[in-house]
């Protein structure tokens, strides 16, 4: 079943609606019930008997608004379903949990250590790596997904400065991180040991190179964090807890994108061979990695709190609550896009919400769409189309559109 695809189902009955179960992701299509807000309650209060619940905002302009006003809607106290009613432990700490003055002290110097200038000066290289990431498709059937777990590690490894030996480790961590509940990525019998395990892996992985560059700094990501002279407001020394913070951060927003839009995008083009036939002109693949993302919207969500008393499409929401922005949803809003269930590498101008926005856009977009442009020039050139050769599996979350398991086999050109 390809659950990032089809033309939705019936509207569904609001009283029947839970997104916060993360196993109904794995086996039931969400569009229908976006669509179903979208068009019937578009500002709307999920309750969670026992818990708290939070406020379902849908509609492209008004998650807009909810991801860009950081003033009304904070991303310091979380920003996914699991830190509703909770809060997150690095809140304020970390650069997806600080709201502006201080996240801009992160953010500028690490848009310069991941930007535009420096990911095309690494381009030969992410090349050779993405051509020998891929060669197994020659050898016939491959799964996919599987495949592409090592993706965003190719770039967001080098640009991080993390030694090539821990990549599929790392990989395999992340998605535990990302999706505890899954079985592919139980590391112990609980989802609670699952994430407490991935925690302690990662973490001693960081904390190691972390001291490796204090001794050694280098040109990467890791040294220009330990360089910062301070993360709040020029008084506090940055300490190794906020590096391995920002470090698990990071590695955490590469894992979550990358892959996942690689192999959704892959699946899309299986059943739609005129559009893998113009992927031959290597200017349709920008095209085709903007409608990727916007087809994918590899984040289903993003969490905010409400600083003050506000309104949002006429529905007043107190100080205190949760706000989920759904991207998914926003990212078929026929307002924006024509003919949203129309897979189109053609589509502009394509205002997908996929990265995020306003002052927490994606400091990784510039690595993910060099990655994925270049997986789909090297498969466009090297073979006719790709089929499914066995059943999807997808990712068990609320947070991430994932695809677990998705084998495919490559047609070689020659």
């Amino acid at each position: 079943m390809e659950l990032s695809a089809a033309t939705p189902r019936a509207l569904v009955e609001l009283g029947d609606i839970d997104l916060y179960d993360p196993a109904a992701y794995q086996t039931a299509d969400q569009h229908a019930t976006w669509r179903t807000l979208r068009q019937n309650a578009p500002v709307w209060f999920h309750d969670r008997p026992g818990a708290t619940g939070f406020w379902c905002v849908t509609r492209h302009a008004d998650c807009e608004t909810v991801i860009k006003d950081h003033q009304t809607f904070s991303s310091q106290e979380g920003t996914i379903l699991a830190s509703v009613g909770v809060g997150d432990a690095a809140g304020g700490q970390t650069i997806t949990l600080m709201d502006p003055p201080r996240h801009g002290t992160v953010r500028g110097p690490t848009m310069r250590a991941l930007g535009h200038a420096v990911v095309r000066d690494r381009a030969p290289r992410i090349r050779e790596r993405v051509r020998d990431l891929v060669a197994p498709c020659h050898d016939g059937e491959q799964d996919f997904a599987r495949l592409m777990r090592r993706l965003p590690m190719i770039i967001a490894g080098e640009l991080m400065g993390v030694p090539e030996r821990y990549w599929d480790d790392i990989a395999i961590w992340a998605a535990a991180c990302i999706a505890p509940d899954d079985p592919e990525y139980a590391l112990a019998s609980t989802p609670a040991r699952t994430l407490r395990i991935a925690h302690h892996e990662l973490f001693a992985c960081f904390r190691e190179l972390i001291q490796d560059r204090r001794r050694s700094p280098r040109q990467d990501l890791i040294s220009v964090l330990i360089s910062l002279d301070a993360l709040d407001d020029r008084e506090a020394p940055v300490q190794d807890w906020r590096i391995l913070l920002n470090c698990y951060s990071f590695i955490l927003g590469a894992n979550t994108t990358t892959p996942h839009v690689a192999s959704h995008t892959l699946l899309a083009l299986v059943d739609r061979p005129d559009v893998w036939a113009q992927l031959t002109d290597p200017a349709a693949v920008a095209g085709l990695v903007e409608e990727g993302v916007r087809w994918t919207s590899p984040t289903h969500h993003l969490v905010r709190r409400v600083t003050a008393d506000t309104s949002i499409g006429g529905v007043s929401i107190p100080e205190g609550d949760w706000v989920v922005a759904w991207v998914a949803s926003a990212n078929r809003d026929s307002a924006v896009f024509t003919d949203p269930f129309t897979f189109d590498i053609q589509r502009a101008p394509n205002r997908h919400l996929g990265f995020g926005g306003g002052p927490h856009y994606c400091v990784g977009a510039p690595s993910s769409r060099l990655a994925l442009s270049i997986l789909f020039e090297e498969l466009a050139a090297a073979y006719t189309r790709f089929d499914r050769t066995g059943p999807l599996v997808h990712l068990q979350s609320n947070w991430i559109n994932g695809l677990v398991s998705m084998p495919v086999q490559g047609i070689p050109r020659h």
